[in-house]
């Protein structure tokens, strides 16, 4: 009998050893997180985003963004390396390019005509309506770009992109996802904006230290909008300076990619963001616990925070203000980065709601 104790107390001990000092990839830092006042005000809970059309996609999955071409085609970016012809008048999808890592944002660029991709796994590429891919920047200072998100296009040429964290690369986290959660879990903040000029072929830092940089869109004065996923907040920042301003604050959720959207009489310029799953309150609650934070990965991957199926978008003016939301809290189009408008004569003007997830592409009409 005693020996039987002595090994159960030794069991229990090397338990507590192991939840307490096994090495882990995070350092989480302490910060404060800011209460979360769920889905309320605005942002209370409406179906608009359920019963979507669909496009099939199969077997593609996670259509991260979508661009509309001067033809009225689409172009949209996969989980799993591809970029995609869409066809929605007859909702067929065709193969245009396989870039070699994991494409995210896109914009095209009118004045090559080639897709603009920001891809996880390789850099800022540039992709042909030929299928050829060209990578613009991978490096920017002497240090590697780990993880390219998003990214638009300002009026002078010059290419403004995320690089999500610098520490927990996708490639090397096996995953977009897994190195997100990896980013947002130690909250220290390794995130970047960066800036590419073609015409010099130069690659520079805007500005840095944001607990996933993510959604990049220009503003209407040439600053830069950035969406701060692990911090739940939309800032804008000054290309010139780097110098920022929190434009909204404390989402309900986590906000992923911001695209622009169409002209609102007596608002101006809009713009559409994605909410990829509403906040974890074991993160939130224990932000001053980062020592709680590193046990977390101590555990089994099944009791780890990810994300909650609940798809939200909403619209915002340029100022920040909140226009309207949509929202499917049955969460059965999940993960949803964003959704992007496009005017048609033929179809009628609609947003097209990408996610990360889904073997499909979801619509609906617009508003």
């Amino acid at each position: 009998m005693k020996s039987v104790f002595l090994g159960l107390f030794t069991a229990v001990i090397a338990l507590f050893a192991y939840l307490l000092l096994w090495p882990v990839p995070v350092a989480p830092a302490s910060w404060d997180a800011p209460e979360d006042l769920g889905f309320t005000g605005i942002f209370t809970p409406n179906t608009d985003l359920a019963d979507l059309s669909m496009i099939d996609l199969t077997p593609h999955h996670g259509a991260e963004d979508v661009v509309a071409m001067s033809d009225g085609r689409l172009l949209a970016s996969t989980q799993d390396g591809y970029i995609l012809l869409i066809d929605p008048a007859q909702e067929t999808v065709d193969m245009l390019a396989e870039t070699g890592g994991v494409p995210l944002g896109l914009e095209i660029d009118t004045t090559t005509g080639r897709l603009l991709v920001a891809d996880a796994y390789r850099g800022l590429l540039s992709v042909g309506i030929d299928g050829s891919v060209e990578v613009l920047t991978d490096r920017v200072e002497g240090s590697p770009i780990l993880y390219a998100d998003d990214l638009d296009i300002a009026d002078d040429g010059v290419i403004y992109f995320s690089d999500a964290s610098t520490k927990f690369g996708a490639a090397a986290s096996a995953s977009t996802l897994d190195a997100s959660l990896l980013e947002i879990l130690e909250g220290v903040g390794t995130g970047r904006l960066l800036a590419y000029d073609p015409t010099s072929q130069e690659t520079r830092i805007v500005a840095a230290g944001h607990v996933f940089a993510n959604g990049v869109a220009m503003a209407p004065d040439g600053d830069v909008l950035m969406l701060e996923t692990g911090r739940y907040r939309l800032l804008k920042i000054d290309p010139d300076t780097g110098d920022q301003s929190v434009l909204i604050d404390n989402l309900p959720g986590f906000p992923d990619n911001i695209n622009h959207g169409p002209i609102v009489d007596g608002v101006g310029p809009t713009y559409f963001i994605g909410l990829a799953s509403p906040r974890a309150a074991f993160l939130d609650g224990n932000s001053d616990k980062p020592w709680l934070r590193a046990l977390a990965m101590r555990m089994p991957k099944a009791f780890q925070p990810k994300p909650q199926a609940y798809g939200v978008v909403f619209q915002i003016g340029a100022d920040g203000t909140i226009l309207r939301t949509w929202q499917d809290p049955n969460g059965a189009y999940p993960t949803t980065t964003g959704a992007v408008f496009v005017r048609s004569e033929t179809l009628g003007d609609r947003i097209y709601i990408t996610a990360l997830q889904p073997t499909t592409l979801g619509y609906r009409p617009y508003p």
